[in-house]
């Protein structure tokens, strides 16, 4: 029988995406008030790899990513993904947008070993959190690169995605080294 032990602190990463720069602006305003400082933030991306959201976020999307000072237990993903829900509905009922969902917002963890995103919907990949939430791991590290899966979404298995997420798990490892010192 192992031993049981409280796994490693995590980076806490949010992926916001919209065609509304301003929602964006406003989502990063919600994350920083409520988790602190951000330590790294990736460019605005394209989002062109599905058109699965534009019935209900539009069209010419843009993605990016924040990586938050404070790390995290793995356990507050739940708490942390009904949270961003609940912003995404306070903005939509903000007005002012055409869309039914004009922001996304999906947390999720990085170890040095992969990347964990939450979700609402359950499948074959995902298990069962609490509270209605899921997690799955989307990318996992290996051989000095990000590896996919097969259902790893298609814009996660682009180069500057996981650039970005390098240089995250690089800031990680940086964090780790350091705690290990004191």
């Amino acid at each position: 029988m192992g031993d049981v032990t409280q796994p490693a602190p995590v980076l806490l990463i949010l992926a916001a995406f919209s065609r509304h720069a301003e929602a964006l602006d406003w989502g990063l305003e919600q994350a920083t008030a409520a988790w602190g400082p951000v330590a790294k933030t990736s460019p605005r991306f394209s989002f062109v790899e599905t058109a699965y959201y534009e019935p209900t976020m539009g069209v010419d999307i843009q993605k990016c990513f924040w990586a938050f000072e404070r790390l995290i237990d793995p356990a507050a993903l739940v708490g942390l993904k009904l949270q961003t829900n609940a912003w995404e509905a306070e903005y939509a009922t903000r007005g002012g947008n055409s869309e039914p969902r004009p922001l996304n917002l999906d947390p999720g963890y990085l170890t040095p070993a992969k990347l964990v995103l939450a979700s609402t919907k359950d499948h074959a990949h995902r298990l069962y959190l609490s509270r209605g939430i899921y997690a799955e791991v989307t990318l996992f590290y290996k051989d000095r690169h990000w590896q996919h899966r097969d259902w790893t979404f298609p814009d996660y298995r682009r180069a500057d995605y996981q650039q970005f997420f390098s240089e995250c798990r690089d800031y990680l490892r940086h964090r780790e080294r350091e705690d290990r010192r004191q």
